[in-house]
Formats: structure tokens, sequence, C-alpha cells
């Protein structure tokens, strides 16, 4: 099993969710974070003065998923969220050493 863990921008994240539901993901978790990468923030102008942003808001879906259907969930995401522009973001892959799930007392693949 393994967790795969996206940082996308965050007007992507319900065509990503469509098109992870489509090929069968049952659940993931979204969080709205804030990074930078290689863009490095941007500067803005607000009522006649200009400030920095430093980390720019992104979104984190996480997605725990069986080794047979990891390709295609990273392919999906992938194909989803790229913009061909900087900040696109980037998708790692962790190993899962167990699931549990609580109510059922399921584990391995059988709890995703």
């Amino acid at each position: 099993m393994k967790l795969v863990t996206a940082i996308i921008k965050p007007h992507l994240l319900d065509e990503v969710r469509e098109a992870l539901t489509d090929i069968g993901v049952a659940g993931l978790t979204v969080t709205d974070v804030k990074g930078f990468g290689r863009q490095k923030g941007h500067t803005e102008l607000y009522r006649g003065a200009e400030y920095v942003i430093d980390f720019l808001p992104k979104s984190k879906i996480e997605i725990a998923v069986s080794d047979k259907n990891l390709q295609t969930v990273v392919d999906t995401i992938v194909r989803t969220a790229n913009t061909g522009k900087i900040g696109d973001g980037k998708i790692f892959i962790k190993d899962i050493e167990l699931a549990i799930r609580i109510r059922t007392g399921e584990t391995e693949e059988d709890a995703l």
C-alpha cells in the first residue's frame, strides 16, 4: 500500500477530485496549505502599497491506494492538475506499513 500526497493549485481541486472518483478512488483527505517552490511567491499591489506574498495557497491531497492502483492514481493527478505553468505542484509517494479501519477493525487493503 502507498500514501500518495499531491500538492496542487487550489482551483484545480474539484477537477482532480472528480477525475479520481471516476477511476474508483473511494476516499481522500484534502488540506488547505501554503508554500512555495521555484516560483518563490510573487509581488502584489494593494491600495498603492507593494507587498510580497512568500507563501502561495495550495491544496494537499492525500490518498491511500493499493500498489496495483498506484500508477493509475498518479497518472490521473498529473493529467488533471497539469497546466504547464510553474507552480503546478508535486506528488510524493510513501509506503504504508499498516492501515486499520477503526469501525470494523479491517486491516491492510481491506481497510482502504
